[in-house]
């Protein structure tokens, strides 16, 4: 037995760890973002409003083959497999068992590590990023500089963050701007990622100006910080974390590529520290740092036995922790509702639904979780309608509503219950629904200003200079249905959230008829900073997104 394990571990582990990952990718319900991503690949693009477009394009191949939560997730994990084996080959010196233990021990490559979200191609073409970028290091020829050029561009196509990688890579090694063979693997960087860059200009670079501007922005909490430092330790283990995070710190590199893994580690970590005092920090935005994490905690454990030893000692209650996790995420033994919520209560009651909703298309009340998954299960086509005082997503740029437009769908929602004359109690509590013969919302009609910045006195007024941007389908029906009790509204927020309301004499007619109008807005402030947001509600429907932020300075 101890001979064959000699020769066959790296089969044994690897095979392991594909069958563990099928069985529960089969068995384990789709979350909320792998719902939301599914919905992704239905619409395949260059871009989306919050994220490149990799894990869609992964999820439409898979599910081209298995059309259930396996295809969803059959590539994100056969990545997440690469990803271990593309490590392994980063290590200058191999220690196979050592490495064996270390990745048993990080339980997100285990848990999270089928998952079908932005996260596990990141982690794979980050890897695949150092492993071009060490043949780069050691080939004068300009072949490995296409190829890291071709791996960084994925890296870009998986997530936004991918820069950060980059830039440290260049901050470790400055004299690779003075060699050629980078701005070689650069332009072919830049010629893979243009359709992208297209997409965005296109869309008036929608997605930066989330992340950079409206994304995880509000008043700072220490809460923040302290979560975000609990968090990197727990992802780095969780029994072996406070093991490995500090193992991989204190490793001094012996080469190139190990400074600018160490360096690109620290610079990771250190980018989302400072960031956590500007907003909540998402533990999974770090996870391309497991990467070095892993080679430096490697390199450093083969010359610290008493650590080896601690690490193999803690090694079976993770192990348990995670069989643990397992079982809960596919079998619906733990009497905890929050769990239950979330692993075990979307794979019955959408069917029952659908047929008390005739199988007509569906509109879920400002929830992209709650539609997606309400599609993937039931069939019907489902679209969220988004609420002005919470944040956009791709549901506002689909063309979901405008093919809803005018025709009979059913809103379902789980609040304001009172609202619906019929509900349905499922897994997740009651979902009232609705007949609505005639599906009227217009969050695709856009009111816009000159100024993105305006500045007043309190008590003062403010005149705004509106025009208004609507599809000519909308204007067709505006035109016939003459919607009536469509009101217009403008937004006060401030750092804080919203604040207040202030309705405008506007209405949809107006919006047709007239293109252009001034209108007079006396929000009553205080001194302060707040921004602006116009939103359209017709009928009983939730008043929606019709504008970009506005900013409003009272001074």
């Amino acid at each position: 037995m101890k001979e064959i394990l000699q020769k066959n571990h790296r089969l044994l582990f690897y095979g392991l760890w594909l069958l563990l990952g099928l069985v529960q990718s089969g068995l384990t319900e789709l979350q909320d973002d792998e719902a939301y991503y599914w919905v992704y690949s239905r619409f395949l693009d260059w871009g989306y409003f919050d994220h490149p477009p990799m894990t869609a394009l992964l999820i439409k191949m898979g599910y081209a083959i298995f059309p259930d939560e396996l295809g969803v997730r059959l590539f994100p994990l056969l990545l997440n497999i690469c990803s271990l084996f593309i490590i392994e080959k980063l290590l200058d010196k191999k220690n196979p068992f050592l490495f064996y233990g270390i990745m048993l021990s990080i339980a997100a490559f285990q848990v999270s590590g089928f998952i079908a979200v932005p996260d596990n191609p990141s982690i794979f073409f980050t890897a695949l990023y150092f492993l071009c970028y060490k043949r780069f290091l050691a080939n004068r020829s300009v072949l490995p500089a296409i190829l890291l050029g071709l791996a960084t561009a994925l890296l870009f196509y998986s997530k936004y963050h991918a820069v950060l990688i980059v830039v440290f890579t260049i901050l470790s090694n400055w004299k690779l701007l003075l060699n050629y063979k980078t701005w070689v693997a650069g332009l072919v960087a830049l010629l893979l990622f243009a359709p992208h860059l297209w997409w965005q200009y296109q869309h008036d670079w929608v997605s930066f100006r989330y992340h950079l501007f409206e994304s995880n922005v509000s008043s700072y909490k220490f809460s923040f910080t302290a979560d975000y430092i609990i968090g990197q330790v727990l992802l780095a283990g969780p029994v072996a974390g406070f093991i490995l995070f500090p193992a991989a710190l204190l490793y001094r590199p012996k080469n190139q590529l190990e400074h600018s893994l160490r360096v690109t580690l620290w610079g990771i970590y250190i980018f989302f520290f400072l960031m956590s005092f500007r907003g909540h920090i998402e533990g999974n935005w770090t996870s391309p740092a497991l990467v070095p994490l892993v080679v430096l905690t490697h390199q450093f454990l083969l010359e610290k036995l008493k650590w080896q030893r601690l690490l193999y000692k803690l090694l079976p209650l993770t192990l348990m922790l995670v069989l643990l996790g397992r079982i809960v995420m596919i079998a619906d033994i733990v009497p905890l509702k929050e769990i239950q919520k979330r692993y075990h209560s979307w794979e019955s009651w959408p069917q029952e639904m659908r047929e008390k909703t005739h199988a007509l298309p569906v509109v879920f009340r400002n929830s992209y979780q709650r539609a997606s998954k309400y599609w993937f299960y039931s069939g019907q086509p489902t679209y969220s309608q988004n609420l002005y005082k919470e944040r956009k997503n791709n549901y506002n740029a689909w063309p979901l509503e405008d093919s809803l437009l005018g025709k009979p769908v059913y809103i379902l929602d789980n609040h304001d219950m009172f609202l619906f004359p019929d509900s349905l109690k499922t897994p997740i509590g009651w979902v009232g629904y609705k007949y609505d013969s005639a599906f009227s919302s217009f969050a695709k009609i856009n009111i816009a200003t000159p100024h993105k910045k305006l500045k007043g006195m309190p008590g003062d007024s403010i005149i705004l200079a509106c025009s208004f941007q609507v599809p000519e389908s909308y204007a067709r029906f505006i035109e016939k249905k003459s919607p009536t009790k469509d009101t217009v509204r403008i937004g006060i927020f401030n750092a804080g959230g919203w604040m207040k309301d202030v309705f405008i004499p506007v209405s949809l007619k107006d919006m047709v008829e007239n293109k252009e109008k001034q209108v007079v807005l006396y929000p009553g402030l205080p001194v302060g900073k707040y921004y602006l947001r116009f939103a359209i509600n017709s009928s009983f429907h939730i008043p929606t997104h019709n504008s970009d932020k506005v900013e409003l300075l009272i001074k």
